[in-house]
């Protein structure tokens, strides 16, 4: 085959990587909160729009996540360290993944939903862009909500 004979491909659009300043807070989540609703209520009350999780250690009791392509949640009970939470923050929207492993080393990971319980201590340090806005727009490839970038507005 020559590449005169190939197959047109669709074309999509080019990623367009967005320039920004980021600024950082950092927070320790104690025994007993919920990782998800302590990460939301973070978001609402500092009002980000652009945020971005640049590392997370800690343990839980609970761990509660949606799993690849499934649409219920899934739980487990035990002894969890945080090895990896990942994700963008909005007030308008985040999407944050969580991976744990157990005693045995055996590792989990999803979409983090609330139920999420800290065992000792969460500690995180979030990136914050404020020149930046993050907003969910329906995607016409599978029809999710997916992230869109923009400048923020002055006011």
């Amino acid at each position: 085959m020559t590449p005169s004979d190939a197959q047109p491909q669709p074309s999509h659009a080019s990623a367009v990587a967005v320039d920004a300043t980021m600024h950082t807070y950092s927070v320790r989540l104690r025994p007993g909160q919920d990782l998800k609703k302590e990460l939301d209520a973070l978001v609402q009350n500092q009002r980000i729009g652009a945020g971005a999780i640049l590392t997370c250690v800690g343990s839980l009791t609970h761990v509660k996540l949606r799993l690849a392509n499934q649409e219920s949640f899934t739980e487990w009970e035990g002894h969890f360290e945080i090895v990896s939470l990942v994700g963008t923050l909005s007030a308008n929207g985040s999407h944050v993944h969580l991976s744990v492993s157990d005693s045995t080393g055996r590792t989990l990971g999803g979409h983090l939903v609330e139920g999420c319980k800290i065992y000792t201590t969460a500690e995180l340090v979030i990136g914050v862009m404020p020149d930046l806005d993050y907003v969910r727009e329906p995607d016409p490839t599978f029809g999710y909500r997916e992230l869109v970038v923009r400048k923020r507005k002055r006011k």
